[in-house]
């Protein structure tokens, strides 16, 4: 009961902490947004922060579930650790593509 009492405050932490993470660009994210037309160059950075907050997100829900499967089914610390590796890993890929709208893609495939 600790471990998930420990896990718990864990993912809470992380879910708070993630919006910060996200708020800012890389230097080739960055650099993607100065080669942008200059009509499009608020559109990019917003569609570039919205697909960041979409992968932590799901980053950090997929680590949640896989922990949380490990947990309930009864498998020990390996066992969680392995399923939230995995989760966390899904999650990031799902989370990549549900970040952003179909007018994100637009624009985000009309600024390379």
């Amino acid at each position: 009961m600790k471990t998930v009492k420990i896990l718990g405050a864990l993912v809470a932490v992380t879910l708070v902490a993630s919006p910060v993470l996200a708020a800012s660009l890389s230097s080739k994210e960055r650099a993607r947004v100065a080669r942008a037309a200059p009509r499009d160059r608020d559109d990019v950075r917003y569609c570039l922060l919205q697909g960041k907050k979409g992968r932590d997100k799901g980053t950090v829900i997929g680590a949640a579930g896989g922990a949380g499967v490990g947990l309930l089914a009864g498998g020990g610390v390996g066992e969680t650790l392995l399923g939230a590796g995995a989760g966390a890993l899904a999650g990031r890929v799902i989370g990549k593509s549900e970040g952003t709208d179909s007018t994100c893609d637009r624009v985000l495939a009309r600024n390379r």
